[in-house]
């Protein structure tokens, strides 16, 4: 049924049991197998930025130490498994995060349409979805080298601490960071099969991107946190936050620039250092971007910004790549 003329068309309802927060027209909602849906919800495969988010810190890190080394053939199949491996253990990494949250995901108006508290999947269903995400994101990190794969398996830790940070600091978001970035280690020990200085530098200029962003993010919900007691940095800075996003800002560009530098300066040529330092410019560029349009009492806003930060990354991951092939 249309409207009649001179009126506007009335809005279609959401899928039946659509998140509150996904992407509107998003594959899974639309396309994907009804009795998969409850599933893929849970993976997050609706709200595809955290894949991108968790994968891109992957592609730094082995972009850089091919920039540094010399890239190989091999790395083609390391950059696709990873982007699986951050597609299965962003999934199974938020499926956990909701079984430990649904208590609290029920008390937020944001989060309560989720899978678990919505009743479309049972906790224990969730678990063994949970295990069989991680399963077969382990079966691709074996293809790894030994030192990679310790690595890899290393992750889990903060991977099971961060849905718990929220209940006793005010930091949870430094916690996120730690997992979620883990990949610029991971990524550059299966180029190089160790660990040095530079891909440290990546992770911690990483962590403090998760801050940026992070904290943009949960000035979503900082109303209901006020109301159920869970912490966040958002909380935390409250109307401070545009000066704490500087500080995240000035880190993340400048521990990037370092990186690059002592990655690249031994035996790499005046252009691949530019374009590795060049990475570096490109991502404050974007942060300072969204610093310009940030409006902490936004909700749609903050959404917007943070999906934004996919670009952000990217951007950064060309420029790399394009000093690895130089």
């Amino acid at each position: 049924m249309t409207a009649p003329p001179g009126m506007p068309e009335p809005e279609t309802a959401p899928p039946t049991g659509q998140v509150a927060d996904a992407v509107r027209g998003n594959w899974v909602d639309h396309t994907a197998p009804a009795w998969s849906r409850p599933w893929l919800r849970l993976s997050r495969a609706d709200r595809p930025v955290g894949t991108w988010l968790l994968l891109i810190p992957c592609w730094w890190g082995l972009a850089l130490a091919a920039a540094a080394d010399a890239p190989r053939w091999s790395d083609l199949w390391i950059a696709l498994a990873c982007a699986m491996g951050a597609f299965l253990m962003r999934g199974a990494g938020c499926t956990w995060n909701d079984i430990t949250d649904r208590h609290i995901d029920a008390a937020v108006a944001r989060t309560r349409s989720r899978p678990i508290p919505s009743g479309q999947v049972t906790a224990k269903g969730a678990a063994v979805w949970m295990a069989a995400q991680a399963l077969v994101a382990a079966a691709i990190l074996f293809t790894f080298n030994g030192f990679a794969i310790a690595l890899g398996i290393a992750a889990l830790i903060p991977v099971a601490i961060y849905p718990f940070a929220k209940r006793f600091t005010w930091w949870p978001q430094v916690f996120l960071g730690l997992a979620f970035n883990w990949g610029a280690l991971l990524g550059w020990a299966a180029h190089a099969g160790s660990l040095s200085w530079p891909p440290v530098l990546l992770y911690v200029a990483g962590i403090a991107w998760t801050l940026f962003y992070d904290t943009i993010y949960a000035h979503q919900d900082k109303e209901d946190d006020a109301l159920i007691g869970v912490k966040s940095t958002a909380r935390l800075f409250g109307t401070h936050t545009p000066r704490w996003l500087a500080l995240f800002m000035v880190l993340t560009v400048s521990l990037i620039g370092l990186a690059v530098l002592i990655a690249l300066l031994p035996q790499a040529g005046p252009l691949a250092l530019l374009l590795g330092l060049a990475a570096a410019w490109a991502m404050g560029w974007h942060l300072l971007w969204q610093m310009r349009r940030l409006d902490i009492d936004d909700p749609a806003r903050c959404l917007h910004l943070f999906r934004s930060n996919r670009d952000a990354g990217l951007i950064t991951t060309l420029f790399l790549a394009a000093a690895a092939l130089v």
